[in-house]
């Protein structure tokens, strides 16, 4: 039995990792975090305590899931690193520092980090990788994102996931661009060009769009709920849970499968 720490338990995908775990028989939640614990969405049925930070909580655990915002990576991998705890950041749009924190971490604990938890995108970029190297020099390459109207951050972080598999695929100097209605200029062979749409309930759709002379070749994926995101997620941590210190991917977790 795997024992989980939730943090983020009462955020959309936190909802969904939970139900999917109590669907479970080979891991269960000990504990949730939330900063709201009260929230409407938080059951009284829920079997775990739940703690407004994860300092508060003093029990076990195997590994921690952290869906909640990536301000609060600080304090997590903090109680992490200090517990010997492995953990899987399921959270995107994290600044310079908190990204230098993730791999930082990752010397003294296994850390599972990827931007986007799907098993589905995350194949996507490989086969990203594959069209890159093979027709990245002859074909421009634009990658279009949409999701929902309640997400904060463009482009999304599986966007710039896809860019930078892209980017590390060709053999030219690639240069992101983000916004066109600027520049009364021809593109540019060098560009990939990244747009962003938000709108309705969206939970995310990623095309990945190669245009050549007289052909056009695009990779897409969509995910119809947030239970492919919680899948992956819970997937990692079972994954991780018995992992040597470092900083570990999707690309390791589908190569090991």
């Amino acid at each position: 039995m795997t024992n989980i720490i939730l943090s983020g338990c009462g955020g959309r995908l936190g909802t969904a990792i939970a139900r999917l775990i109590d669907e479970r028989e080979d891991c269960a939640i000990v504990c949730g975090i939330d900063i709201n614990p009260y929230a409407e969405n938080h059951s009284s049925k829920n079997p775990y305590p739940i703690f407004t930070k994860i300092s508060d909580y003093n029990g076990g655990a195997d590994v921690i899931i952290d869906c909640s915002h990536h301000s609060a990576v600080t304090p997590l991998l903090d109680y992490a690193v200090k517990n010997k705890i492995p953990t899987v950041i399921a959270t995107t749009g994290h600044t310079d520092e908190e990204t230098a924190l993730i791999k930082n971490s990752a010397k003294s604990i296994p850390v599972f980090y990827s931007r986007n938890m799907s098993v589905g995108i995350n194949l996507l970029i490989e086969l990203a990788k594959k069209a890159a190297s093979v027709i990245g020099a002859d074909f421009d390459i634009e990658i279009v994102e949409r999701h929902h109207n309640k997400k904060l951050d463009a482009p999304s972080g599986t966007a710039l996931m896809i860019a930078d598999a892209v980017r590390d695929s060709v053999d030219f100097d690639a240069e992101y661009v983000y916004d066109r209605h600027n520049v009364r200029a021809e593109r540019k062979h060098n560009e990939i060009g990244i747009s962003s749409i938000r709108g309705g309930t969206i939970i995310g759709d990623h095309d990945l769009i190669f245009a050549g002379h007289d052909e056009v070749i695009t990779i897409s994926h969509s995910a119809y709920s947030r239970d492919v995101f919680a899948a992956g997620a819970v997937r990692a941590a079972l994954y991780l849970s018995d992992k040597p210190c470092g900083l570990y991917t999707m690309s390791e977790l589908i190569g090991d499968n």
